[in-house]
């Protein structure tokens, strides 16, 4: 039997202890105090490189058939080419596997937030491409999941908090998303965990903002505290998957807009007509702040792997719905593989990489881009010109709008149906030359002016003369 044996601890030792515990944990405690000071004198502007800029979403499990961060940067001189601004990485985070749906599950079942996929490459990995976009003077955001984690992330051992329960104290998944659990934001220390996970990708690894999923989810007053903080750090682009007017107020820089992008997609069925177009755009007006951006796109990751392919849905009128939105008010969104005619709807929880096959969609969307870069009527939010919709006697049929800021003026007609259609332009202020971007053919425009668009036809013509 091994004896006892007594250790006198000299009290010099026991009170250095003490202090260096209390050092520690100061040095660990988040700064409320200082994000509280940030978030009082906080003025919301949106970064002055997001005026122009256009989106590209990258689902970096089929972006190629390697699915890494390293095969994305391969391909970025190329994007750069193309006109593309801000990348949107859907998750980079280690996905769950308990409850996992499919062999590779969700990226929206995060694991770590403070950790990338191994699937997708190294942390390093990560960080070469962040510093290659913006070698290339573009700049990256990162898709955020607030709202639920898998079932497996650490925080349900050491924060079974910061989850929601039911009435016998499970954790409760949110609708029929079965592989991830719901957080509790009335939990202070949940929501400051929440804030610091995200200071840290844009501190320590130099992210331009995030896509915030189901942002509507979380408490607005979440997203009201946290943009100031991001901003501190530096000027951050902010997209909240959702379309509540408010969260436009001085949460997020940019959010959906669901409700044009679904009548889209009716005017393509043949259940709405362009007439629906001017309508929806006054609404907007009504409700949503003056400087907002409004996130305009015919695919994005959802569309295509749950409701079909932009062919699947509009049919021949793929490129007039993709020219709609990229002139109507907002910022355009493109989905990649979109720029060679993704034709196919994208598997979600396995390898189902895309074709990248030669294809004049590739000219087109560059077009479009360069279009948006180099027309300040184009411009996002109040930079931009306001959509004037102009008489044509057929509006049923075809959306015609014009839309000015300073010298640059823009006259879009889309003909949004499958025959053929006549026009009578009727306004005072299209007289003047253009140059129709997809032709370049030059244009005179009289105040009253009549023509003929085949279907589904498109013409955007720029006063200003522009090389594309």
């Amino acid at each position: 039997m091994r004896s006892k044996t007594t250790f006198l601890i000299p009290k010099q030792f026991i009170l250095y202890i003490f202090f260096s515990a209390l050092v520690f944990q100061q040095c660990n405690t988040p700064a409320t105090k200082e994000d509280d000071r940030i978030i009082e004198n906080y003025r919301y502007n949106h970064a002055n490189w997001t005026r122009d800029a256009s989106v590209y979403e990258v689902n970096v499990r089929q972006f190629s058939e390697e699915g890494t961060f390293y095969a994305v940067e391969a391909e970025l001189d190329r994007l750069r080419t193309l006109g593309v601004d801000i990348l949107w990485l859907m998750p980079v985070h280690p996905i769950g596997e308990k409850n996992r749906k499919g062999p590779m599950g969700s990226y929206y079942a995060v694991k770590d937030y403070y950790d990338v996929n191994p699937e997708f490459g190294t942390m390093e990995d990560f960080e070469s491409l962040v510093a290659a976009i913006h070698d290339r003077d573009m700049h990256i955001i990162i898709d955020w999941v607030p709202n639920h984690s898998s079932w497996d992330n650490t925080l349900t051992e050491t924060h079974p908090e910061f989850y929601m329960k039911d009435s016998v104290g499970n954790f409760v998944s949110p609708f029929d998303w079965t592989d991830v659990i719901r957080f509790d934001y009335e939990n202070s220390e949940l929501r400051q965990y929440m804030m610091d996970a995200m200071k840290f990708w844009v501190a320590e690894k130099n992210i331009d903002g995030f896509r915030c999923d189901v942002a509507h989810m979380v408490p607005v007053s979440f997203w009201e505290e946290l943009k100031p903080v991001l901003d501190s750090i530096k000027p951050v682009f902010m997209l909240a998957e959702s379309d509540q007017p408010e969260l436009n107020e001085t949460a997020f820089d940019a959010t959906y807009d669901w409700k044009f992008h679904h009548l889209m997609n009716e005017i393509g069925k043949g259940n709405a007509n362009a007439r629906a177009v001017r309508e929806h755009f006054e609404w907007v007006d009504s409700v949503y702040p003056s400087d907002s951006y409004l996130l305009q796109f015919t695919s994005n990751h959802d569309e295509n792997s749950w409701a079909g392919t932009v062919f699947d849905r509009y049919g021949e009128g793929a490129k007039a719905f993709a020219v709609l939105s990229f002139t109507v008010p907002g910022m355009p969104l493109m989905y990649n593989g979109q720029e060679v005619g993704l034709d196919k709807m994208l598997e979600f929880f396995t390898k189902d990489a895309i074709d990248w096959k030669e294809s004049p969609f590739t000219d087109f969307y560059r077009t479009l881009n360069d279009m948006k870069a180099e027309n300040q009527a184009l411009r996002n939010g109040a930079a931009g010109g306001e959509a004037v919709f102009l008489e044509i006697g057929n509006d049923e049929a075809v959306t015609a709008f014009l839309r000015a800021k300073d010298d640059n003026k823009v006259i879009v007609l889309i003909n949004l149906s499958g025959a053929r259609q006549q026009i009578e332009l009727n306004h005072e202020q299209i007289t003047g030359d253009y140059n129709e971007v997809f032709t370049g053919q030059e244009v005179s425009l009289s105040e009253k002016h009549g023509l003929t668009l085949r279907p589904w036809e498109y013409r955007v013509l720029i006063r200003k003369a522009v090389e594309y």
